[in-house]
């Protein structure tokens, strides 16, 4: 499929060199899907000040379980791709739960107790945009109010991010990982 909006081409305005800076390590070019928002400058600046990537009330893994789980739940294989291969051996996700991830539920047996809350927790948001008392209960469990807060925004703005790229048609990017097969 091709890319529906073509992303903008350097040389940047000052403010999208800034805002590409930040979000990418140094060395790496901007993804396909920063320099296709950064068309518009108001836009990008907003998308990235959504963004939840720093320090906040949940572990490295358990941020990347929740985004990775979204956005399998979406189909957004470039969101996933690229969180997978940038954070998966970092946090210490293994094969079968990067499969698990992708093609099971929360009581496969790879996962932990807290880590299965967030599982079932992305499981039901993305079903019915709610948490029933259980899932409520469960991720209560686990996590301080604050940490669920983020939990909901993490799932909410990672959703929005595979609007993006799904609609949009972003190729993948080169490093990128693909789903696993089933």
């Amino acid at each position: 499929m091709k890319q529906r909006i073509e992303p903008a081409q350097p040389p940047f305005s000052p403010e999208i060199t800034e805002i590409l800076e930040k979000a990418m390590p140094p060395g790496v070019p901007p993804l396909v899907m920063f320099t296709t928002l950064a068309r518009d400058p108001r836009l990008f600046a907003k998308f990235t000040a959504g963004s939840l990537l720093d320090r906040g009330n949940l572990t490295l893994r358990q941020r990347e379980i929740v985004i990775d789980r979204t956005t399998a739940g979406c189909g957004s294989e470039y969101e996933w791709g690229i969180h997978i291969a940038f954070f998966a051996a970092r946090v210490k996700l293994d094969e079968a739960q990067i499969h698990a991830i992708v093609h099971e539920g929360p009581e496969a047996p790879c996962w932990q107790p807290d880590e299965r809350a967030l599982i079932a927790a992305c499981d039901s948001l993305q079903e019915t945009c709610d948490l029933d008392d259980d899932t409520w209960n469960d991720l209560r469990e686990h996590f301080s109010e604050e940490a669920i807060l983020e939990i909901l925004m993490l799932a909410g703005f990672y959703r929005t991010v595979s609007y993006l790229t799904n609609a949009l048609r972003l190729p993948l990017e080169t490093a990128a990982a693909h789903f696993p097969k089933e």
